[in-house]
This record gives C-alpha cells, sequence and structure tokens, in this order.
C-alpha cells in the first residue's frame, strides 16, 4: 500500500521547483508508504510525479517507483496490488528486472496499452501513467473502489493525489469548500464520489479511468470512461443465473477460496481482522485452511459489554486455532483518537466506527504489515438488516395513507423511551435468539423520524441511509439542485427492493464510506488492508445468483452461512448483527459534552458562516435531554466542526 501525487503545470516551471513541490505534496501522505520515496519530473517539466511505498511485494530496490518501463515510453506511479500479477508474466513475456506487480503493470500496459491493460488486473489500485510517446496521463481506480484516487484543478494547474492532503500542500491552493458536497456529507455522513469537500477537486469513480492530453493549445482533460461497470455485470448475471442451491454454494466457496488465497501473497508478515461475525470468521477459516501455520488475529474489546464483540472472536479464534491477539480498550483510549481524525480523514468524515477501526488497525500493525478483512461480504452478498427488514416493514406500510403514516411516526416519536425499552425486552423475549433485534428501541426511533419522509419502498432505503433528510434546514444559502447525486434506476432489479439496496449501497456506501473508513485508518499506521471478499470475480458470481440465495425476509448472507457452517458450529456464529461501534451518544452526553459544545457554540458557528444555528442548537439540546438520540445528526455536525478548525 502506497501513495501517489502529482500535477501537470499550466505555465513554464523549473525543475528544481517542480521536485520542492512534488516533495511537499507526497511527505504530506508519508504514512501511507514510510519505506521509499520518489519524486520524478519529466525532462520538458511538464509532469511531475511523486511516490511514498510501503514495501509488500519485492521488498528490494527493483519495487522503487515511480517506474520506467523497459522501453522508458511509460512511466507509472500504482498504489495497490495485483493478485494475479505472477499468471500475468506467464501470459505477458517480458525482460524482468525484479519480482514486484508494479513492473508487471508496465509490461502488460506495454504490450495492449492502458484500456485493455485495466481489464486484466484483479486486485485493487490507483494508478497514474505517463506515455511520452502521446504526452498523455491516465489516471485509474480500481473496480469497487479500495484505493482512493483525487484529481482536479488548482486554479489552472491540473493536480492528482491519493488523499487530499498532498493536493493542498500544493502552491497557492485557496478552493473554496464544495456547498453541494457539505449538503451531500450532512445527508449520509460521507461525501459521495465524485465530489469532494472542495470545489474543482474530484474522486475518480471506481472502475474508470480519466486521460489527460498534453496538446500544443493547452490541456485536454476528457470525461471520465468506465471499464468496469456494475450496472452491465448485473445485466449479465441476470442473463446467465445459478438457479440450482448446490452449484450456487460450490461456485461461491470455490471463487472465495481462491480470492483468499491470492491476497495472502506477501514478502511481509500478514494477519487478519477478526470479529466473530460470519464475514470476518469465513475469511479467517479460508485463510487458515490455506496457511500450514497458525494465521495471526486480531481484535478489540470495549468496557461497554453493549459494544464488545471479542469473546465472540476468541471463540471462533480457538475453535480455528489461530494466534489470536486480543486489545482492550479503555474509554479514555478511544476518547483519545477523536483530536486526530481530521488529520487522518483530510475531508469531513462521520461514520463513529472509523475510531475502533483505527484501533484495531493500530493493533494489527503491531505485529504483521498486511490484513484481510470480512469488508464487502454485506454489500455484495445481502448482509444489513435494511435489505430483509424493508420488505416486511413496507408489505405494512404501503397500505396506510401517507398522511396515516405520518402520524404514525410522531407517536413513535413521543413515546417515552421506557416504554419502548420494555418493548424491546419483550420482543427479544418472545423472539428466537436468530430474529432479535440488536438496537431495537434506537431503529425503532429512526423509522418513526424516517415516515415522514416515506412514499415509496426505495423512499425508505433513502431515509434509513439518511441523517439531515433536508439539509437546507441547516445549511445557509443551500440549493438543493446541487446535490447531483442521484439512486440509479435498474430495470433488472425493479421487482426486489433488497437487491436495488445492494445495488446502491454498492456504488456509494461501500466505496465512499466502508472502504474509505478502512484506507485512512490503515494508511495512518502503514498498514495494508485487503477485502477477499471485493474480488470482481465474486462480486460478477454473487449477481448470478438468485436473491433467495442470499437473504430472504429474515436473514440475510445465506450462502455465506452455508459455507461457514463447514468450518464453525453455528452456536459461535449466530446472534443478532451489531455494527462495529462505540457509545458515542452516551459520550456526548458525558466526558465529550465540553469539546462538543465548544464546537457547536453559537458565535463559532456564525462566524464561519455556512450553518444555521438555531436548527443545530435544537437537536444538540435534545440529545443532551436524552428525549431522543441524535448522535448521528451531531456527530456530523461535530466532524465538519473539527475538519474545518483543523484547516
Amino acid at each position: 500500500m502506497c501513495g501517489l501525487a502529482g500535477y501537470i503545470p499550466s505555465k513554464e516551471s523549473s525543475f528544481e521547483e517542480m521536485k520542492l513541490n512534488g516533495s511537499k505534496m507526497i511527505d504530506a501522505i508519508y504514512s501511507r508508504g514510510p519505506d521509499d520515496k520518489g519524486v520524478w519530473v519529466e525532462d520538458h517539466q511538464s509532469l511531475m510525479m511523486s511516490f511514498r511505498r510501503l514495501s509488500i511485494l519485492d521488498l528490494s530496490s527493483e519495487g522503487h517507483q515511480p517506474m520506467e518501463s523497459a522501453s522508458s515510453r511509460y512511466k507509472i506511479c500504482f498504489n495497490g496490488e495485483i493478485y494475479n500479477h505472477l499468471e500475468l508474466r506467464k501470459s505477458f513475456k517480458g525482460n524482468w528486472r525484479g519480482h514486484s506487480d508494479t513492473e508487471t503493470i508496465l509490461e502488460v500496459i506495454e504490450q495492449i496499452g492502458v484500456e485493455k491493460a485495466l481489464t486484466n488486473f484483479v486486485g485493487m489500485f490507483a494508478i497514474a501513467v505517463w506515455d511520452s510517446e502521446k504526452s498523455e496521463l491516465t489516471l485509474a481506480r480500481d473496480r469497487i473502489g479500495e484505493k482512493p484516487l483525487y484529481y482536479g484543478w488548482v486554479d489552472k494547474d491540473f493536480v492528482f493525489a491519493s488523499e487530499l492532503k498532498a493536493i493542498k500542500q500544493f502552491p497557492n491552493f485557496n478552493n473554496c469548500i464544495s456547498k453541494a458536497a457539505l449538503g451531500n456529507f450532512l445527508k449520509l455522513n460521507y461525501i459521495p464520489a465524485p465530489q469532494s469537500i472542495y470545489e474543482d477537486i474530484f474522486k475518480l469513480e471506481p472502475g474508470s479511468y480519466l486521460k489527460v492530453q498534453l496538446e500544443s493549445g493547452g490541456l485536454k482533460c476528457n470525461d471520465p470512461i468506465k471499464y468496469w461497470d456494475l450496472s452491465e455485470v448485473i445485466n449479465k448475471g441476470y442473463k446467465n443465473p445459478i438457479l440450482d442451491h448446490h452449484e450456487a454454494v460450490y461456485e461461491t466457496k470455490k471463487v472465495l477460496s481462491e480470492s483468499v488465497k491470492s491476497q495472502m501473497i506477501s514478502d511481509v508478515p500478514l494477519g487478519a481482522f477478526l470479529s466473530g461475525g460470519i464475514d470476518s470468521s469465513l475469511i479467517t477459516s479460508l485463510m487458515q485452511e490455506n496457511s500450514p501455520e497458525k494465521i495471526k488475529t486480531f481484535t478489540i474489546g470495549f468496557e461497554n459489554s453493549a459494544f464488545d464483540e471479542s469473546k465472540f472472536a476468541k471463540n471462533v479464534a480457538n475453535h480455528l486455532g489461530t494466534n489470536h491477539s486480543e486489545y482492550f480498550v479503555t474509554s479514555q483510549e478511544t476518547l483519545n483518537v477523536i483530536p486526530y481524525i481530521p488529520e487522518i480523514y483530510d475531508e469531513p468524515f462521520a461514520d463513529s466506527s472509523q475510531i475502533p477501526t483505527h484501533l484495531v488497525c493500530k493493533q494489527a500493525k503491531e505485529h504483521v504489515t498486511v490484513a484481510l478483512s470480512g469488508d464487502g461480504g454485506d454489500e455484495v452478498f445481502g448482509g444489513y438488516n435494511r435489505y430483509f427488514w424493508s420488505n416486511r416493514v413496507w408489505s405494512k406500510l404501503k397500505w396506510i395513507p401517507y398522511p396515516a403514516r405520518k402520524t404514525i411516526g410522531s407517536v413513535i416519536l413521543n413515546t417515552p423511551k421506557t416504554f419502548i425499552y420494555n418493548l424491546e425486552n419483550f420482543y427479544n423475549y418472545i423472539t428466537p435468539k436468530t430474529y432479535s433485534v440488536h438496537q431495537f428501541a434506537d431503529k425503532l426511533k429512526k423509522l418513526g423520524s424516517r415516515l415522514q419522509y416515506v412514499y415509496s419502498e426505495d423512499d425508505l432505503y433513502s431515509s434509513l441511509v439518511t441523517q439531515w433528510n433536508d439539509p437546507s434546514i441547516i445549511l445557509k444559502d443551500h440549493d438543493e439542485s446541487l446535490n447531483d447525486i442521484e439512486l440509479p434506476s435498474h430495470e433488472d432489479l425493479k421487482n426486489h427492493a433488497p437487491s436495488r439496496m445492494m445495488f446502491w449501497d454498492s456504488l456509494t456506501y461501500l466505496p465512499d464510506d466502508i472502504l474509505c473508513k478502512v484506507d485512512r485508518a490503515a494508511m495512518s499506521v502503514s498498514l495494508e488492508t485487503r477485502a477477499p471478499f471485493l474480488d470482481y470475480r465474486l462480486v460478477e458470481l454473487a449477481w448470478r445468483l438468485h436473491h433467495t440465495f442470499k437473504m430472504n425476509d429474515k436473514e440475510g448472507k445465506i450462502i455465506l452461512r452455508k459455507i461457514l457452517d463447514q468450518y464453525i458450529p453455528k452456536t459461535l456464529i449466530e446472534r443478532p448483527k451489531a455494527g462495529f461501534g462505540i457509545p458515542v451518544g452516551d459520550w456526548l452526553r458525558g466526558p465529550l459534552k465540553d469539546w462538543a459544545e465548544d464546537l457547536l457554540n453559537e458565535e463559532k458557528i456564525n462566524q464561519q458562516g455556512l450553518f444555521n444555528y438555531e436548527p443545530i442548537h435544537k437537536v444538540w439540546a435534545e440529545h443532551l435531554s436524552s428525549s431522543y438520540d441524535h448522535t448521528h445528526k451531531i456527530w456530523s455536525i461535530l466532524m465538519f466542526q473539527a475538519w474545518f478548525e483543523a484547516q
């Protein structure tokens, strides 16, 4: 795992100036690659590319970047891992100098060109390739969006980098905050691609590449082009479905096992995150099956038993015989991470599981340099509660006129918490453990607040993934038309809402929240993470499976459960799905209260000129009084405020 940065100047610059700029930009993301550094300026000073390396494959100097192709035509900066690079070396013969996957990428590009080469790569990557023959820069990102890549303009100069903090080191950076991105952030708690928090700076979307050509009249930047499109994957999957249950289980296990095996290739110590849930337990099981030695597994525990899953992870580790490490963090250790969040996530990001994610990455880094995770299992195989709850809820709501639904929502919101907690205890008492609901009261309250926005089942999904439903309430001078991120339609999915939700989550929530969270948390401590569930061949296979192999109206990831049964007893796994969380809502009323009130200070907010103070104050007062749990809404404002102050 590494970091890259570069730029194309709009006016003549000296070699020394460009090299100095490149050094400043790449040093801003030192933690992405502490092992090596390279800065390269094109002979005519038309391009600068710089790189920081975290050595994983080929630890020798032969893996140094920016790397030049054998013919000297291409120069590359590559962040990520190509898991099939050894197979590619057999297919594309070359005069190899080392054994890095970067050299393999260059040789494939040399033989068949950048566009065709991208379709041959199995892995995660962000790539910048300079073609000296065409005077053309190509930026490309992996199919699912595991590795980040930003690009855009600072004044008239074209810039690109793995993280915004590198771009902000570019001379005279003064790009304004994007109101459109801020509006979407308030809705989602993350900023969806292609937007970034700054105007004129964008995220390259997953499965895309962008060409920038230097011409006599200046610079020409084309629109990004898709080389892999999830919509097309779904089209093909529905035309060639797997309908036999035994075939589905066999093929899924085969492809997932191959993915795990390929992602275990490393020249440095490797391990796995283990929460004791279905996804991480299955990845760990397959890793141990493919390893002659005990694999290293890592988990963290918390003082608050409601958020502590370490005992489940330990039981799984003992059953599989892994070399397990668990680290119990105190509330104070968790709180100590918060001041560093703006530095780790260099644009506003408000998924509070960012904190424990950082802590488990920090723990793992003490023992390994690479860690495999179960990320993607929920989106690919239907694991989120909303997928199978939405059908049940909507089947009852759709018969109720909208005004009545709105009234029901109001009744739920005004029901005393004690009554809801008693209802939760009664529900879980009479319900089999498999179907019990984690944080029942909070989810019921959330449903109540959402009912006033729900006209259809798709609206139900949107409301469930939205925090501030109407950002114009708190955002000054907000133009709703600027929020151009819309849920795409798909003809094949029109009759199955949970599949539509999986499609939308895979396009937005997965790359822009989950994968962003893990990448920044891991890279802040120089740890590489890999996600076997996100091998694009497994994703394509999953969309060939009938949805009944993934979920029913009671549970998800059915096919993964079937495979996991071959390794681990159900009694060690079956329990209500819980997020990787911490009690942020309680902390905001306790040890974080002073910190929060300072950031939510009326004078401070009015000085910034971005937010209306009154609605924020109202939500904050309701949260402090415990009449409502506004954790997610408050956390989004606090994360923006903390980021804004850090700038």
